[in-house]
């Protein structure tokens, strides 16, 4: 079952903002445009994703663009009648589900919309998740030809039993292949894993991040198995069938990867992410670290502007029936005050290889630096006397890497 929606204010009808109330409307602007399907339903995902046997009424997938293009002209009007200054759009992610289960012309339909609409900045970053099993040479060279410029695969393990565990469908040996012909086709590709799966060893962990590296990606991103309520491995974890590993071979698997990436060159830029350089790095996901706005197109989709957040109705036949109403698809919402938007801005900088301003963190949280420092959760020299890129003396809140395996105890500590 996808997770439930966060709790808010009622979103007007007619999707009106109230920016007077928010924060400034000045920074770059990004669409998340989130695809709910799948063709199978993994049993840890928790996502708002649906089979084509959960769905009905008017949530099919071929009307599916069409619903989301109106989404997009719903989403111009709001902003032109709030008066948000017109902004290309920068980044470009679409997500799921799994975006290429659509025909690859919809997704093209798609970014076309947003081009006729806001325009895409030179040089803007279009990204599209993708499951290996639902790509060909063919489908990824349409892709980059109609204005796509990355694609992120699922990979999640290069070992037959942890994806079984998993419930993915894909055959691991696909993997060298698929990023071939994005390579070929001139995309940039990243791939996710997964560690922490019941029964995957260490050795299996490290069979899988050798197998990414082997591609030469230059793009890694290795996530933690966070096992959600409501899941099908919830239920297998309930009933003993499963096993989850403790938290000390959860860090084995985050330091194993960290040493692997980093001699292959690949570099921590936020806690769950490597890049070989500062181009490789996904903008889509920065900007959302960086409390960039962005307007999330879809089913369950969040959006950020100009202080105001908001998320849309979960069921693909309920967000359909509100557009195709004339209705915003917005479910609620919340205005944030200066001091949400202060702990959001620690609780997210952190995170990042670029730390923070010290200056940035609450009072009372300063006040914690040193001894988080004596820990060695952040690094000393940086707190002391660290320097922005201009070369401008700054002290920032650096994670060490014990830091990035205790961030959340670093947080907790830093927000007072």
């Amino acid at each position: 079952m996808p997770p439930t929606l966060p709790q808010g204010d009622p979103a007007p009808d007619d999707g009106a903002l109230p920016l007077s109330a928010g924060g400034p409307t000045d920074r770059a602007f990004g669409v998340y445009l989130h695809v709910p399907f799948c063709t199978v339903r993994c049993g840890y995902c928790d996502f708002n994703t649906y089979t084509a046997t959960e769905l009905g009424g008017g949530a099919s997938q071929d009307a599916y663009a069409g619903t989301a293009l109106a989404e997009i002209a719903l989403a111009e009007r709001v902003l032109r009648e709030a008066g948000v200054p017109d902004r290309p759009v920068q980044t470009v992610f679409v997500g799921g589900g799994t975006p290429t289960v659509l025909p690859t012309a919809d997704l093209l339909r798609l970014l076309d919309g947003l081009r006729r609409t806001w325009g895409l900045a030179d040089g803007a970053e279009v990204t599209t998740e993708a499951n290996p099993d639902s790509v060909t040479p063919s489908s990824l060279r349409a892709l980059a030809d109609g204005g796509f410029t990355r694609v992120s695969f699922g990979m999640q393990s290069a070992v037959p039993h942890v994806l079984a565990t998993l419930e993915r469908t894909h055959d691991p040996r696909r993997i060298p292949d698929v990023v071939r012909w994005a390579r070929d086709a001139g995309l940039a590709v990243s791939l996710d894993l997964i560690y922490g799966t019941p029964g995957e060893s260490l050795d299996d962990w490290r069979t899988s991040v050798e197998a990414a590296l082997a591609t030469g990606v230059d793009h890694v991103s290795a996530y933690a198995l966070v096992v959600e309520q409501g899941t099908r491995m919830a239920v297998q974890v309930r009933r003993g069938e499963l096993t989850l590993p403790d938290e000390d071979d959860q860090a084995a698997k985050y330091e194993l990867a960290d040493d692997l990436l980093t001699q292959a060159g690949l570099h921590w830029y936020e806690v769950s992410n490597w890049a070989r350089t500062a181009a490789d790095a996904c903008r889509h996901n920065l900007a959302y670290w960086r409390g960039d706005d962005w307007w999330g197109i879809g089913p369950g989709a969040h959006s950020h502007v100009g202080g105001v957040r908001w998320w849309n109705v979960k069921h693909p036949r309920a967000y359909a029936d509100r557009l195709t109403a004339g209705l915003s698809p917005a479910a609620g919402r919340e205005v944030l005050d200066s001091e949400t938007t202060a702990l959001e801005r620690v609780m997210l900088g952190v995170r990042l290889a670029e730390g923070l301003p010290v200056d940035q963190v609450p009072p009372a949280g300063r006040a914690a630096v040193a001894s988080l420092v004596a820990d060695g959760l952040l690094d000393g020299p940086a707190a002391i006397r660290g320097t922005r890129a201009d070369g401008v003396r700054e002290s920032r809140i650096v994670l060490t890497r014990r830091g990035r395996l205790l961030a959340d105890a670093v947080v907790r500590a830093l927000v007072g």
